[in-house]
């Protein structure tokens, strides 16, 4: 019976192949299960009051956004501590807010991640001086003032209630006259100027720059020049001190006519935790582009930072600050981006598994082709020490079932590039038919 040669076995094959090709199917299905879906082409941002200091950072951020394909829809609030609440309420109908910080007592803030400080956000206490020589250096002297300390939701007013705490100064608590009114922005600064109070707080999320700036400009109107500055940054982590230098606003009217110290914590770029990571990098260039310049309260390239405040800096805003985007977002258009950084996640599981598989498939192959011929020698080796101690009769039976082996061995379908082992294997089979047939002679004689 003649050999059967082929150059290759589809069911060898399908064995050699079979883990490898299971393995990639196994690795793509969980990458697809694990890989992010497209970054989405809408963002929702708590901004502020309308026309404050965070809505108009917001316009501008809509702006940048825009210039990818990314709209940004800006929800107005109260101030910082509505847009912290927004970003926590469980419907996640807000995906990032500015919140300044020294707020979130009180607020479950599991979820949310810091993509960053963009800014200061000074603590701006205007007050009435009309006769000139009422200056005020210290919150405990405000005792006994009808103060505004900013609207509910506003982060003007906790940080307000929290620094007058500190000077013995809380609603209801003495006999100090002291009233602290729910009021803010043009409102505040309108009292203000009319003298129906004393004094108010105003930042960024709760007043315009323009009505901040009219108020420097205002005769009997002045800016607290915080004498105790240093202490209250030892004391309150989330506060930084700040120095205004003289005429920084108004260089010919020497405005101010002497240096101001401020208090200010950062105001936050904060971020719901499953915020696309392609979105978190534009976000952050965006605030690049806006905060990064020089100013009257920062230096260049001092904002964004990722300073560690009451929020975690986000995996994907920490790997950006550190290495910037990634080479196809750097390269290419948004969208061409992000479809290109989707597929190479299937792809690179294929490609690392490829790369052992050239080297183990070769070495599968050989083993089943090799065991194929392999498993014939124990039968073999079983007929041939039977050769001398069994029966004549027994002979003849193994001799028959040589045959069937011989027999079986020559339908293997064997490639050709086995053909040596194969031989080899029929020599010992036609080796343990001498060695039977010679002793079978040998008994008849």
């Amino acid at each position: 019976m003649k050999a059967r040669f082929v150059a290759i076995s589809w069911r060898d094959l399908a064995v050699s192949f079979g883990p490898m090709i299971l393995l990639i199917g196994v690795a793509v299905w969980l990458a697809i299960w694990l890989i992010r879906p497209a970054p989405p082409n809408t963002l929702t941002i708590a901004t502020g009051p309308e026309h404050s200091s965070f809505w108009n950072t917001a316009e501008k951020y809509r702006a940048i956004l825009a210039r990818d394909g990314v709209t940004l829809k800006l929800v107005p609030s109260e101030g910082s501590l509505d847009n912290l609440h927004k970003l926590a309420a469980a419907d996640g109908s807000v995906d990032v807010g500015f919140v300044q910080g020294g707020i979130s007592e009180g607020v479950d803030i599991d979820g949310l991640v810091s993509l960053g400080s963009i800014a200061y956000a000074p603590v701006s206490i205007f007050y009435h001086d009309q006769d000139g020589n009422k200056i005020i250096t210290r919150l405990s002297e405000l005792v006994g003032k009808h103060i505004a300390i900013g609207t509910q939701g506003s982060g003007s007013r906790v940080l307000a209630l929290s620094l007058l705490k500190a000077n013995g100064i809380e609603p209801g608590k003495g006999n100090n006259k002291t009233r602290l009114l729910d009021m803010g922005g043009d409102e505040a600064a309108q009292a203000l100027v009319k003298g129906s109070i004393d004094a108010a707080f105003l930042m960024g999320d709760s007043a315009a720059p323009a009505t901040m700036g009219k108020l420097l400009r205002t005769p009997g109107i002045r800016l607290l020049d915080f004498s105790q500055a240093s202490a209250y940054a030892r004391r309150f982590g989330y506060l930084n001190e700040l120095t205004l230098p003289t005429g920084v606003f108004d260089l010919g009217r020497n405005l101010p006519d002497h240096p101001i110290h401020l208090i200010a914590p950062t105001a936050e770029l904060i971020a719901r935790d499953d915020l696309h990571p392609a979105l978190s990098d534009l976000l952050i260039e965006a605030a690049r582009e806006v905060h990064g310049k020089a100013n009257v309260l920062q230096k260049a390239g001092e904002f964004p930072a990722p300073l560690v405040h009451e929020f975690p800096i986000s995996d994907d805003a920490a790997r950006y600050y550190k290495s910037g985007k990634s080479f196809f977002y750097r390269t290419l258009p948004f969208w061409l981006a992000s479809l290109v950084d989707r597929t190479m996640v299937l792809v690179l599981p294929i490609i690392l598994l490829l790369i052992p598989g050239a080297k183990l498939v070769p070495l599968l192959y050989g083993w089943r082709i090799r065991s194929r011929i392999y498993r014939w020698y124990g039968a073999l080796i079983a007929l041939e020490r039977g050769v001398t101690t069994n029966t004549e009769q027994e002979q003849a039976q193994m001799l028959a079932q040589l045959d069937e082996i011989e027999s079986s061995v020559n339908r293997m379908k064997m490639p050709l590039a086995f053909a040596d082992q194969f031989y080899v294997l029929r020599e010992h089979i036609g080796f343990v038919r001498s060695r039977l047939q010679s002793s079978t002679e040998v008994r008849s004689a």
